[in-house]
């Protein structure tokens, strides 16, 4: 039986699936509205689809989607204990950032998926997700693994996983910055 947040998330998802309010449906082969737990403790949120997102239509099944699972389950966590989605909800042609714009129609879609699952903490990884959250100008190399406070919501920012995939050594960094994420969800009261 659904209930109401997961009727919820897939209205969201039905709204994004035949989205065509930016120049990024024109290009895209599937929307990707994000998937996961309904009431998920903590969301992580990417910069925007890749090629094979494009393909499947899913969040972060390529090789760093790949690497992410392989994070999760280093701190006891499963793709379905967390939400995963990103700022756009197409894929950028080449890879390219998100652009202001793009970001800003895809908005409405992330804070509805924020405010239906209600987590404790949001992930956003990589430069595009963390700006997209935080008003500030230092990058994800300044402020990854430190927890921010803003609107009753912490914000854990993080390297995109497809970082340590083009620099091997960001792994190391990462699997200490998901070893801290699992210090700060056990240390929250539910």
């Amino acid at each position: 039986m659904a209930t109401d947040f997961e009727d919820s998330l897939e209205k969201v998802a039905d709204e994004v699936l035949v989205c065509t309010k930016c120049r990024l449906s024109e290009t895209r082969r599937h929307a990707v509205p994000g998937e996961g737990n309904s009431s998920a403790r903590v969301i992580f949120v990417g910069e925007g689809p890749g090629e094979q997102e494009d393909v499947q239509g899913r969040p972060f099944v390529g090789a760093a989607g790949k690497l992410l699972t392989e994070l999760l389950g280093s701190i006891g966590l499963g793709r379905d204990d967390v939400y995963i989605t990103n700022v756009v909800k197409c894929r950028p042609p080449n890879n390219r950032p998100p652009r202001k714009d793009e970001a800003g129609v895809c908005r409405k879609y992330l804070e509805r998926q924020i405010s239906i699952t209600r987590p404790k903490v949001i992930c956003p990884m990589g430069n595009s997700a963390i700006r997209a959250f935080l008003d500030s100008e230092k990058g994800v190399t300044s402020l990854h693994g430190m927890p921010v406070e803003k609107d009753f919501i912490t914000y854990f920012p993080m390297y995109h996983p497809a970082a340590a995939l083009y620099t091997a050594s960001l792994k190391k960094v990462m699997e200490e910055d998901f070893e801290k994420l699992r210090g700060l969800l056990d240390s929250m009261v539910d």
